[in-house]
């Protein structure tokens, strides 16, 4: 029996012979722009149409311009995935904060504790709402967005932010669930 470290899901993984065509076609634009197909793309697979669903509305909110910057969107990432300890997405995403933040004592230090790391209030405000919303979603009101507010979001970042903070808590919980594990490559990228 493999090791959970020799294979990439606790599910069967298609190969390139058995995999929906249009999973094939991003695995080779994955392996083009990136030089590795992300193994969560490998993992997703084994129901093409639903991977391809869940990767056109991950796109859109995490990898199009949209009206949170690349960084930020990265950051709540890691903070989600970091509260709900999910290995693949704070070891993938936490690769993506140090490229596009800079600074990977930063990305390290969000991904087991953002309250650690070296934040703007804006990033601060981001990262309470993110930590509320993913651990006590039932608690959340009106007033939880004063501080967004504050520093500065508009309605339709606020509602962004939403959306990526809910579209993390439900990848988490996938890659989780189903022992998905990272691509090696992310754990030297931008270091």
């Amino acid at each position: 029996m493999p090791t959970t470290q020799s294979r990439l899901s606790f599910l069967a993984v298609p190969t390139t012979d058995t995999a929906h065509e249009g999973v094939k076609k991003l695995w080779a634009k994955a392996e083009a722009n990136m030089g590795f197909v992300p193994n969560v793309f490998r993992a997703q697979s084994l129901n093409g149409e639903q991977f391809l669903a869940w990767w056109n509305y991950f796109n859109l909110l995490v990898n199009k311009e949209g009206s949170l910057q690349s960084a930020e969107r990265e950051l709540l990432a890691v903070v989600v995935s970091g509260l709900n300890r999910c290995v693949y997405c704070a070891v993938s995403h936490g690769a993506a904060l140090r490229e596009f933040d800079g600074d990977a004592a930063k990305a390290d230090a969000v991904a087991v504790n953002w309250r650690q790391a070296e934040l703007s209030e804006r990033e601060q405000a981001m990262c309470a709402y993110a930590e509320k919303l993913t651990l006590r979603p039932a608690e959340m009101t009106e007033a939880d967005l004063a501080p967004l507010r504050a520093v500065g979001f508009s309605d339709e970042q606020i509602l962004e932010l939403v959306q990526v903070i809910a579209m993390f808590n439900m990848t988490n919980r996938v890659s989780s669930a189903l022992g998905f594990v990272p691509n090696p490559e992310y754990h030297t990228q931008s270091r």
